[in-house]
């Protein structure tokens, strides 16, 4: 068997993937400095409260929980000790299957969420929407739904549950 040679990246690729790799580390450093900063929120507390928000009744099964906000069963577990600890979010017994764990959204977590959001909001249009122009937004958009669209396709659904295409509901008008 002969090695094929691999694809390497034009420099104009190279760029594109050092300059998307710089977003995305970078992005969430900041908006988590400002979430914690101005609200004791990290970017997955907010991005559970969220979630949870948009939720029929503010409640969602854990696992699905978990696959909405990319953590780990694991992860999530441990995340939702912390926020429970804060008063922001509650776990209640699933009446339908003893096995299963809903994540409820007290008024506490309510409350902190409404506080963050608009903070949130001006971080994420500071540092990222109010820089591009509606060109350039409509670019990224189709851009980047294409590639979640793949990676989602790509293990079965299992990583990116909510990139299948449909869209969320907005509450308090924040920004995940």
């Amino acid at each position: 068997m002969t090695e094929q040679e691999p694809r390497w990246l034009s420099e104009d690729e190279q760029q594109m993937w050092r300059a998307s790799l710089g977003v995305l580390n970078l992005l969430p450093l900041f908006l988590e400095r400002e979430l914690q900063q101005l609200h004791g929120l990290s970017l997955h507390d907010y991005e559970i409260l969220v979630r949870l928000s948009e939720a029929p009744d503010r409640r969602l099964r854990l696992t699905e929980l978990a696959g909405l906000s990319n953590q780990s069963k694991s992860r999530l577990s441990h995340q939702m000790t912390r926020m429970e600890n804060a008063g922001l979010v509650v776990r209640e017994s699933c009446a339908a299957d003893r096995r299963g764990q809903w994540a409820v959204l007290t008024d506490a977590g309510w409350e902190r969420l409404v506080k963050a959001a608009p903070d949130h909001v001006d971080g994420v249009r500071r540092h990222y929407v109010d820089l591009l122009t509606e060109e350039q937004k409509v670019v990224l958009r189709e851009a980047f739904t294409v590639v979640m669209q793949h990676l989602h396709n790509a293990d079965g659904g299992q990583t990116c549950p909510s990139v299948a295409g449909k869209p969320t509901a907005k509450a308090a008008g924040q920004a995940v």
